[in-house]
């Protein structure tokens, strides 16, 4: 008798390239041309301070909204992504934060600002937020998942980091209303691209996921027809129980703090402070996002191939070194010692997510998972909203920023213990073969 294979679907036959990377490409373009705004407050502070008067906790304020809603919608968008589609939903995102921040150029108010700032583009970041990154990693890999979306997580990061010297280039020379329609402009060039190749799941192409066997299918291709706001709600409650889940939320909080909330907001105005150009500043910071590039994707590899946990206690606890040597580096001029923290803290800035997706995907199912990690990334946007008003409330009462560096370098060794305490599962264990038997 005589036995065949079947033959794979039509479209996998011949196809060199899989659609996933496609996927990947696009997804990576999208979240560097929505990351454009998000480098905008860092730079903005000052003149927007300069021509309304408004202080830097007011500015703040609108950033922090901005970055809790960049958070707390993430959830809700991942279970979007299930009843709509993932294609859908990022067209819709792309437009919010180009009207958002278009429309900043007509503000005359402080409300007008957290309209614009906080409200219009925090829900269009929040719905292309990492649980965008987990929804794709998820649907598409089942190899490289690490390191995809140590990629993915580079764009989004990267893209508002390397943005910063051309958006501090054009608020300086051309003023920064300018600056803002770039932001706009660059959210809005993308939409052709997740128009024409974004896909809303393997099946759509009659494709499984790259890697995917008969163990390991990846998640099935059913879209959720109940209440998207119900689901997310639901999978936090499940979640919430499991200690597992707190520890991952209260360190992500602080990598939040540290990163988008701390040193994304406040770097450029703190080295302003000790004389150094914003302009130089703002270049320091592109060069966090060159390394960061490399930071991330190799935590992505590494992620890969070593216990989540303990590469998040090694990034939490170098971090905190990095902050704490802070202040004594901030200097008129870049010394040889600022550029050591500039690629260390590039190497570090994100390269928390890849273990923190995998932690997810692992604990709690590749079902859940993208929303679970859109919970725990609220945390993040949490602890970063915090950050940014907390640290513009430091500099209005105290003067400088030393104070909020010092005291985020203790929570990254909080952060580092807490990632160390989450629990390992039990695997089951395999019985010994019986007697006989080869």
């Amino acid at each position: 008798m005589t036995t065949t294979t079947p033959p794979a679907p039509h479209l996998d036959r011949d196809r060199r390239l899989h659609w996933a990377w496609v996927v990947a490409a696009v997804s990576f373009a999208t979240l560097v041309g929505a990351a454009a705004f998000r480098s905008v407050p860092g730079v903005l502070v000052e003149p927007l301070h300069e021509e309304f008067g408004w202080s830097h906790g007011l500015i703040g304020s609108a950033v922090s909204l901005n970055l809790m809603l960049f958070g707390l919608i993430s959830p809700f968008a991942a279970a979007l992504m299930d009843r709509f589609g993932v294609r859908r939903v990022v067209t819709f995102a792309l437009g919010m934060v180009a009207a958002g921040s278009g429309l900043t150029v007509f503000m005359t108010e402080p409300w007008q600002l957290v309209l614009c700032w906080g409200l219009v583009v925090g829900i269009g970041t929040g719905s292309m937020s990492m649980a965008f990154v987990a929804t794709v990693t998820s649907r598409w890999f089942v190899a490289r998942r690490g390191l995809v979306s140590g990629i993915l997580t580079a764009g989004s990061a990267t893209g508002q980091l390397v943005f910063l010297p051309v958006v501090a280039w054009l608020a300086t020379e051309h003023g920064w209303r300018t600056a803002a329609l770039l932001a706009a402009a660059a959210a809005l060039a993308v939409v052709p691209l997740v128009l024409l190749f974004l896909r809303d799941h393997p099946a759509d192409l009659g494709l499984r996921a790259l890697g995917a066997t008969d163990a390991d299918p990846g998640p099935p291709p059913h879209q959720h027809v109940g209440s998207s706001a119900g689901r997310a709600l639901a999978v936090l409650r499940d979640a919430a129980r499991s200690r597992t889940f707190w520890l991952l939320a209260g360190g992500f909080a602080i990598c939040g703090m540290t990163t988008n909330g701390l040193i994304a907001t406040h770097f450029v105005p703190a080295a302003h402070d000790h004389g150094m150009p914003a302009t130089t500043a703002a270049s320091l910071l592109a060069v966090v996002g060159v390394f960061d590039v490399v930071g991330t994707i190799a935590s992505g590899w590494l992620t890969d191939k070593w216990d989540p946990r303990l590469l998040l206690v090694g990034y939490y606890a170098l971090r905190g070194v990095g902050l704490m040597a802070l202040p004594a580096l901030l200097a008129p001029h870049v010394e040889p010692s600022m550029w050591v923290f500039i690629i260390v803290y590039g190497l570090d800035w994100v390269a928390t997510v890849p273990p923190t997706v995998a932690l997810c995907r692992d604990r709690f199912g590749a079902a859940t998972g993208p929303i679970v990690f859109g919970w725990v990334f609220a945390s993040h946007q949490v602890g970063a909203a915090v950050a940014a008003t907390g640290a513009g409330v430091v500099r209005d009462v105290t003067g400088g920023y030393d104070p909020a560096f010092y005291a985020a370098a203790g929570l990254c060794a909080l952060a580092a213990v807490m990632s160390y305490a989450i629990r390992t599962p039990r695997r089951p264990a395999v019985a010994p073969p019986a007697a006989g038997v080869m």
